[in-house]
């Protein structure tokens, strides 16, 4: 491990990428890293993608595991290569799982922001600094064999510096280091870094999916059909959506846009008091990103025709027909969105109050239900 810094890919109220037992709903990821394995492709670097929370630490953590678990094969044994694995999956008992639930593997390091010792607080980025310590890594871990893993999550946190430092590693990679790049919006990445890697695109998890990794979190979940909804399958937005009454949330907003074209003031005035009250800015930004998330719903149901497939709130359905009718409506909504998404985003930049902000714009709701 790199450090003891605190870390920033812990998602609260859910399990660290390393201590999950089972990636639930990327099967054909895992057996495209698998195939490439045991065909001896093996590629020193890889860029793991998709949305937010839909496993992609955890299966970087995985193929860390595996890796550091099974040496290379140098062609010497006496009975020839071993069969291709069929699985990441690693005994919790074996040494280099226990190494890794310890944090004291000296075969992996994790590259991730770390404290800024001048201010004491976390980055927000990864600095040329952290990278260089990869170096001291390489030339301590030789000794040992085996292979070297580097996990860097995300890669898109690094700066240009610290991302051209890497690429200089990734242009000459040490003997038997692979390197697994979390990469959330790869697209911010330098494209040499890019053609560098070979990617595994995570995709969004089914409701089948999504329900075995909330249950494997021990993560309780009153209305499936709503968060599979609302969680676009992220298994990340999932746990937010649930610890932090998301649902609830959204369900008031739908109630209160069923009052619309003239939306009722009193309920209006209650549900922004509420998400914006002094000091609940996790609960604030919840309810801009759920306004945001109501409004794509509506554009996308005047745009077809057709409400989303699975209700995410009581009359939900009902509530979007009525409201966009047809494409010029669902024009309208998505033009909404784009407006209101501006306003919020300065309104937050300048510190309007939460509860102002959020009434002005749960009442800019009113133009398009009025045309």
């Amino acid at each position: 491990m790199s450090d003891d810094a605190p870390e920033p890919d812990r998602l609260p109220g859910a399990p660290h990428p390393r201590e999950t037992p089972r990636l639930f709903g990327q099967d054909a990821a895992q057996a495209a890293f698998l195939d490439a394995l045991g065909s001896g492709r093996l590629h020193h670097g890889w860029l793991i993608t998709g949305p937010r929370g839909v496993g992609k630490a955890t299966l970087a953590w995985k193929i860390a595991a595996h890796l550091i678990a099974t040496p290379p094969d140098d062609g010497g044994g006496l009975f020839g290569a071993p069969p291709p694995a069929t699985s990441l999956e690693l005994d919790p008992d074996h040494p280099v799982a226990r190494r890794m639930q310890a944090g004291s593997e000296p075969g992996l390091f994790v590259l991730r922001p770390t404290v800024n010792e001048k201010t004491g607080k976390l980055r927000s980025e990864i600095v040329v600094d952290d990278v260089r310590r990869l170096h001291a890594f390489f030339g301590l871990s030789a000794t040992e064999g085996g292979r070297r893993v580097v996990i860097v999550d995300a890669a898109d946190a690094m700066n240009i510096s610290a991302a051209n430092a890497l690429l200089k590693m990734l242009e000459e990679p040490p003997k038997d280091a692979v390197l697994l790049l979390v990469a959330h919006q790869p697209a911010r990445l330098l494209p040499t870094i890019r053609s560098r890697c070979r990617e595994l695109r995570l995709a969004p998890l089914g409701t089948e999916d999504m329900a075995a990794a909330l249950a494997q979190a021990e993560i309780a979940v009153d209305n499936p059909t709503a968060v599979a909804a609302l969680s676009g399958g992220s298994v990340g937005t999932a746990v937010r959506l649930i610890e932090g009454e998301g649902l609830g949330l959204y369900g008031a907003l739908v109630k209160l846009a069923g009052s619309l074209p003239r939306m009722d003031r009193a309920q209006a005035l209650a549900l922004a008091e509420h998400a914006g009250a002094r000091g609940q800015e996790a609960r604030l930004d919840m309810m801009l990103d759920l306004i945001d998330l109501f409004l794509a719903r509506l554009a996308r149901t005047g745009a077809t025709g057709t409400p989303p497939g699975d209700q995410a709130a009581q009359g939900e359905a009902t509530l979007m027909v009525r409201l966009a009718p047809n494409p010029q409506a669902g024009r309208a909504w998505a033009q909404l969105a784009q407006e209101l998404g501006g306003r919020m985003r300065h309104g937050r930049a300048v510190n309007l109050d939460p509860s102002a902000l959020l009434l002005d714009t749960l009442l800019r709701l009113e133009t398009p239900a009025t045309a």
